[in-house]
């Protein structure tokens, strides 16, 4: 079971285990994490799951496909590490990810 580190704005770390085949959002709101409001539960419509991926770890993500670059038009602070955690699927190659997260999603 992979684990992911979320770092809020703050510095505080939250460390959450995620299964396999679930998406980065889902195992950080089934952890409560802050930070994350996923409004719209993952359908890609939203931008409120925008986090940064760590740069140690962009080579483990595939690209973002056209829809995810539209939506994170509308992410607030836009990076180019930026991504919707709702399209990133975990998979093992994840284990010990990091991923920022931005300091509102609005």
């Amino acid at each position: 079971m992979p684990t992911l580190t979320f770092i809020e704005h703050n510095g505080t770390e939250h460390r959450v285990n995620g299964s396999i085949g679930q998406s980065v959002m889902q195992a950080a709101t089934f952890a409560s994490v802050p930070g994350i409001p996923a409004d719209c539960g993952g359908a890609c419509s939203c931008a409120t799951c925008h986090a940064y991926v760590d740069e140690a770890w962009l080579a483990k993500v595939a690209q973002p496909e056209r829809m995810e670059t539209d939506m994170l038009e509308y992410a607030f602070e836009r990076q180019d590490n930026s991504r919707l955690s709702c399209q990133l699927i975990i998979s093992e190659d994840m284990d010990g990810m990091v991923l920022r997260l931005p300091s509102s999603q609005f």
